[in-house]
């Protein structure tokens, strides 16, 4: 599904009559979420449960922020182990996810990722996926995403919010792109995380701290001819990123988020890179959901996640680490 438009008004008066002509829907999702919170009994896992997470539908940088988290915690000697929905693959789980036999069609492309740092259960029972990290020896769990999710206590629930569209026209699905109202959502989150530069965001009452996506090793590409594709959230910020890193684009193609890749669309994208004597790129996330015998082709360039004070997030962490048992 690509972004709607009136999602992300440019202007305050350009969302037009779509939003209010989907209101009753609005409302009724809306009311669903609220049922779902009230009458949900939540299971409280044996050890820290870190939830990082929106409130808004597609990408704010959920999956790095999780792997970043995960590699300050791992060099503190802490097992560390991922519970993810599997958000595009076919898997209802519990199941640990092996990067070596599973793929994004089973286990959707973030599971794979997760995979790669830490030991990763997909499972669409956030409790269910909890328990049988326990019983498999985890310490502490990471949440990619579920901060909507009911059925687990939540120790430290980070949300994340994008500096450049923040909550976009402000309305819940599918007049916007809230997953629930603001108010709600920020009643339940212990911290704020701001990804990226600008946005004149208020005191929400919480701890707040900024975070940057950044190409792992931007200087590899600087003075390089690419062909750039993606399917994610955000695909903008990744065109943008590849010209700060000072490589020249040939040419761009966004696909909707989770876009399973076909070969056909591969074999048009290697032919148009090969016209304009480029080479073809990707982010990590999109390359694990390309036909494996066409990965070889195409060029995968990883994201970091770097805080702006280290610091606060060090003191933030350290109050779940230690929380009793």
């Amino acid at each position: 599904m690509r972004t709607p438009e009136f999602w992300y008004p440019v202007h305050d008066r350009s969302s037009g009559p779509l939003p209010w002509l989907l209101a009753p829907f609005a409302m009724c999702y809306m009311f669903a979420g609220w049922l779902r919170q009230r009458f949900s009994q939540p299971y409280r896992a044996p050890i820290p449960v870190i939830c990082v997470g929106n409130l808004t539908v597609g990408g704010t940088g959920k999956t790095p922020v999780a792997l970043a988290l995960a590699v300050r915690l791992l060099g503190k000697g802490i097992q560390v182990h991922f519970v993810t929905r599997g958000h595009g693959g076919n898997i209802a789980g519990p199941v640990r996810v092996d990067p070596e036999h599973h793929n994004a069609a089973n286990m959707g492309d973030e599971a794979l990722l997760l995979a790669r740092a830490a030991p990763c259960w997909v499972s669409r029972n956030r409790k269910a996926g909890a328990i049988a990290a326990v019983a498999a020896g985890a310490k502490l769990l990471i949440l990619d995403d579920g901060h909507q999710n009911p059925h687990l206590v939540k120790d430290l629930s980070l949300l994340l919010i994008d500096a450049e569209r923040g909550f976009g026209n402000g309305r819940v699905i599918p007049c916007g792109p809230l997953r629930e109202p603001v108010a709600r959502g920020l009643a339940r989150a212990n911290a704020v995380l701001i990804m990226g530069n600008g946005g004149n965001f208020p005191d929400f009452g919480k701890t707040q701290l900024r975070a940057h996506r950044q190409l792992s090793n931007p200087d590899s590409l600087r003075n390089q001819r690419l062909f750039a594709f993606c399917g994610i959230g955000a695909p903008q910020q990744f065109f943008d990123m590849l010209r700060q890193a000072g490589a020249g684009l040939a040419g761009v193609q966004a696909f909707p988020d989770h876009h399973p890749f076909t070969d056909d669309e591969i074999d048009q994208i290697i032919s148009s890179a090969e016209k304009t004597g480029s080479t073809p790129v990707t982010t990590e996330k999109d390359w694990v959901r390309l036909p494996p015998p066409m990965r070889r082709k195409i060029l995968a360039v990883g994201m970091e996640i770097r805080f702006s004070d280290e610091p606060a997030l060090a003191r933030l962490l350290e109050t779940v680490i230690h929380r009793p048992t």
